[in-house]
């Protein structure tokens, strides 16, 4: 798999397209007029000879090498060419003392440079007129040149001669002596050649150059624009062995170049580096290594002088360090999400302020709760042939229709309470879920009134209490914990905390559930066995009290309760319909009730097959009722008994048309009330529209997050497995990929690594998709009786599961893993490695946030996100090269998460300078990882800024389309 050798890396640089071509002045000579002016060390018409021997002082008098070498060019290895005393390096242009400079500078010009001026102009610069210096350091003060040695092992194994590198380096042209003589060129610009076995190559040119020294020591940074290079045709680089042609990838060199350099050692060198695009993706961040580099200028001491303890006149950075675009990016990114929260903050605080003030200020209702009555007219309610979908009702045929409920009318003023009885399927729950405004998916007919006695019911929708028939609690409060959440979130803002709490314990002491107060609700779920069914019926009820409900609808509370808790049930019902200060309109859906419970209901309603069979008062006027229609009734028999027997027996004749009609005042008028009416409501429609909430988005917020709280503080067991897990894994993992390597099957090994990470964050965040099916039932439930919104409930949850479930186990297995393989070294690698991590981690909640509420079977749900994170694994380069995989499947690979998070991870690691040194084939092999990075996965070595870019997308898509979700589809639908 891993198949490579150096010409293969040759090949694929050689890719690149050529930029420039050669000029007539070889050598990027000048040519003003017929003949070429050459940089020091050429000559001839052309530029193309090198100079032989000599020193730079002699310029044009110096010997060149005039007669074709058999590679057609001069060779300077010969023993003629020789430099004079006291200078060296290729080309003899480095100078070694002040003496040499002195003495060349003197017999090329006839007189000291003290007494005429080492300008070569008119002497008058009192700088100039100094004592000419040879300058060896790196940091250069006008023009100097400087050699050195081209060592790389991969270069070697395929031209194992010497190769050299000079470089002149002009920062400030008009302070160079003997213009002309020593100097070529304009200020702030490099000349280099590059030389094989004596005989040059390749020669390359950059403009723009500024010099930095931030270190003070001599070491000194070139940062030069515009690079370009030409190769020499039929040389050893350039076409002349059979080996390699390099002259498309020289050629095409552009771009930025940098030349930084060390402090000298002992021995009078320095190291230094060639640092362009290319070569930085060949050889490492540190580009092609230059070793041995010696420097020599010749230059008068008074500029040195006038220049120490100064910033050198090339730089321009004012020794700080400029911050990349990728990271000025990432900061805006980082910023602009801060400032939103705090604006959010701030808005909420606002609205929450303004609220509590409204209330305060007397701008609240000031009315109590109660008072209202429910009237129902012929309300019909049909479930479509085709499966509840009712998008195409009109115009089709009915056949198949099945009618819940037929023409059903009745009503319950305040102070009353009312039993609907009928056997089962006889339209009971959807009677109650439709007066209690519940979504419905079929077709709903009739109307639906609120008559108030209070003056100003006409501003304030009736405040509906609904308790479903089976008890959807959160198990780990306790049951005072369970109310006051539900008081503090269901009154209105401008109600203090303290009435809040005195409306909580008056409905504890109201249920009964005074000693049960500080006990958890516990369930079936592990949490424990917490209280019994008739107290958690007692606990729904009052959670639907502490909201002061102005009618209170039930759908068979004691079902599933003996009979002395049915009996505390509907003592405490009857208690709250006939509250002297606040009578309520209760309503309830009785299965089959006792004798004693059936006498505590003022008004039955008897339902048969959808249609009412009796509306009237309860005690035994039913049974007079049916006993006057010549159905026997035995004394002492259960009266309720009695009626369902007869609604059993499906004898729709017996419904009376006093019973279906409409209730009507004395005046003989329809009674209409505080309520609205809607007729035809379609799939999904409520008689009564309008959805409010009674507390600022804040104050929802701040509810949830501590309910949040206190469900994590006591059920830790999720918390500790993950980072146990984690931990384990960790260590695992690292173990697995202990100390990679720098060799080729190393570099496997690290994107192994970096792509175990990635797919174990996939699977591992299943968790997040399980947790939100388990808490669903409880959020609808509270959603439809008004608690909170949804994007309320979403924030919370997804704060309160992140964080402890997935960022921070997630920072334990990166950073376990990290150190133990020996991944990049350098604090700012690890973190943007990080970063990423958390990246992924939060697109992988999020879309199985979206998995779990946009499919209802959680099974489902758990079945697509396993299969989700198999698609990714096989869509992020590991496995199959992206390249090769056919079109027609290959764009799913824009859709997939992990590929960018594995490519920023492979490119943050191989920008941290990792260089593969191993030998293939008995062929040394030392360049930049990110090469065969390329080659192998295809992964763009400047796509790290991208990749987060692109991640941050993930995260608002899956966010935007998560809320969307949860507003539109996760709603109560009955």
């Amino acid at each position: 798999m891993f198949l490579f050798s150096s010409s293969l890396v040759l090949v694929a640089v050689s890719l690149i397209t050529p930029s420039s071509g050669q000029n007539v002045c070889e050598n990027y000579g000048e040519s003003p007029g017929s003949a070429c002016t050459c940089p020091p060390g050429f000559g001839g018409s052309t530029c193309s000879s090198p100079a032989c021997g000599g020193n730079i002082f002699q310029g044009t008098n110096r010997s060149i090498i005039s007669d074709a070498s058999a590679t057609a060019f001069g060779n300077l290895t010969s023993s003629a060419c020789s430099c004079e005393d006291g200078w060296t390096g290729t080309g003899c242009n480095v100078c070694k003392s002040t003496t040499s400079c002195q003495n060349a500078y003197t017999a090329v010009n006839g007189t000291s440079s003290s007494s005429s001026g080492v300008d070569g102009l008119d002497g008058s610069s009192s700088v100039l007129n100094s004592t000419l210096t040879c300058n060896s350091e790196p940091q250069i003060w006008a023009a100097g040149e400087m050699s050195c040695q081209v060592v790389n092992p991969t270069l070697q194994a395929i031209y194992p001669l010497d190769s050299t590198l000079t470089i002149l380096r002009t920062l400030n042209a008009s302070l160079t002596p003997s213009q002309g003589l020593t100097s070529f060129g304009s200020s702030g610009s490099i000349y280099a050649q590059l030389w094989y076995s004596g005989i040059e190559q390749f020669y390359c040119t950059a403009s723009s150059c500024t010099q930095t020294s931030p270190s003070g020591n001599g070491s000194s940074t070139w940062s030069c624009h515009d690079l370009s290079c030409t190769c020499r045709p039929n040389t050893t680089f350039c076409g002349g062995a059979p080996v390699s042609n390099l002259t498309d990838t020289i050629d095409g060199l552009s771009d930025d170049l940098t030349i930084g350099c060390g402090e000298l050692a002992g021995n009078g060198t320095a190291t230094c580096s060639f640092q362009q695009s290319v070569l930085t993706s060949l050889f490492g961040s540190g580009g092609l290594s230059l070793s041995d580099c010696v420097f020599g200028e010749c230059v008068a001491q008074g500029v040195v002088d006038s220049a120490e303890g100064n910033t050198p006149s090339g730089d321009t950075s004012g020794g700080g360090t400029q911050l990349s675009s990728g990271v000025i990016a990432g900061l805006a990114v980082v910023g602009g999400l801060v400032g939103l929260v705090l604006l959010g903050l701030v808005v909420g605080l606002w609205n929450q302020r303004k609220s509590r003030r409204a209330g305060e200020k007397g701008m609240s209702t000031g009315r109590g709760y109660g008072g209202v009555a429910v009237e129902w007219k012929d309300l019909r309610y049909v479930v479509p042939g085709n499966g509840g979908k009712s998008w195409y009702w009109r115009g089709r045929n009915t056949v198949h229709d099945k009618v819940v409920l037929d023409g059903v009318s009745g009503k319950v003023a305040p102070g009353q309470m009312m039993g609907i009885l009928g056997p089962s399927g006889a339209g009971k729950t959807t009677l109650v879920e439709i007066l209690s405004e519940k979504h419905k998916s079929g077709i709903i007919t009739g109307s639906v009134l609120f008559p108030s006695s209070h003056s100003t019911s006409t501003s304030h929708p009736p405040r509906i209490g609904f308790v479903p028939q089976q008890d959807i609690l959160p198990a780990t409060l306790t049951v005072l914990e369970a109310l006051l959440f539900a008081a503090r979130l269901r009154l209105p803002e401008h109600i203090s905390d303290a009435e809040k709490k005195y409306r909580v314990e008056d409905v504890i002491e109201q249920l009964g559930l005074t000693n049960l107060r500080d006990v958890r609700i516990g369930g079936t779920s592990g949490e424990g066995r917490g209280i019994s069914g008739g107290e958690m019926r007692r606990v729904s009820i009052g959670l639907e009290l502490v909201g002061s409900p102005d009618v209170l609808i039930l759908d068979e509370p004691t079902s599933g309760l003996d009979s002395v808790s049915a009996s505390k049930v509907a003592s405490v019902l009857r208690a709250v319909a006939h509250d002297p200060e606040n009578p309520t309109a209760v309503i309830a859906s009785i299965h089959q009730p006792s004798s004693q419970l059936y006498q505590t209901f003022d008004k039955i309603l008897l339902l048969s097959q959808g249609q009412a069979l009796y509306n009237g008062p309860g005690s035994f006027a039913p049974a007079q009722h049916f006993m006057a229609r010549g159905l026997p009734y035995q004394e002492g028999y259960n009266v309720a008994d009695y009626l369902l027997e007869i609604a059993s027996d499906g004898d729709l004749s017996l419904s009376s048309e006093l019973v279906r009609c409409p209730s009507r005042d004395k005046s003989g008028k329809e009674r209409s009330g505080g309520g609205s009416g809607d007729v035809e409501k379609g799939n999904g429609g409520s008689l009564v529209s309008g959805e409010g909430y009674a507390t600022t988005f804040l104050t929802q917020f701040e509810m949830l997050a501590g309910r949040e709280w206190k469900i994590l503080r006591r059920d830790k067991t999720l918390f500790f497995a993950h980072v146990g897990i984690s931990c384990v894994l960790g260590v695992f993992c690292g173990g697995l990929y202990f100390d990679t390597g720098l060799t080729i099957a190393g570099f496997q090994s690290r994107v192994g690594c970096l792509f175990f990470l990635g797919a174990l964050i996939a699977f591992s965040s299943l968790s997040a998709l399980y947790n939100v099916v388990e808490i669903r039932p409880l959020f609808l439930r509270e959603r439809s009786s008004g608690y909170y919104s949804p994007t309320a409930w979403l924030f919370s949850r997804f704060v309160f599961d992140v964080i402890p479930l997935r960022i921070i186990p997630t920072i334990l297995v990166s950073t376990i893993t990290y150190w133990m393989a020996g991944l990049a070294p350098h604090a700012a690698n690890f973190f943007k490695f990080l970063f990423i991590l958390v990246l992924y981690t939060l697109a992988m909640t999020l879309l199985n946030f979206l998995l779990a509420t946009l499919l209802r079977n959680g099974g489902l749900a758990i079945l697509i996100s396993a299969l989700s994170a198999l698609y990714q694994m096989t869509y992020s380069g590991f496995f199959v090269h992206l390249s090769s995989i056919p079109p027609v499947l290959r764009w799913l690979q824009w859709l997939c998460p992990l590929n960018y998070a594995l490519e920023a991870l492979s490119v943050n690691e191989v920008g941290g300078g990792l260089m593969i040194q191993d030998v293939l084939e008995g062929v040394p092999v030392d360049v930049s990882a990110e090469v065969i990075m390329e080659l192998l996965f295809g992964f763009g070595t400047n796509n790290y800024y991208r990749d987060v870019l692109v991640l941050f997308a993930f995260i608002a898509g899956f966010a935007v389309l998560v809320v969307g979700v949860v507003w539109i589809r996760v709603r109560e639908m009955r």
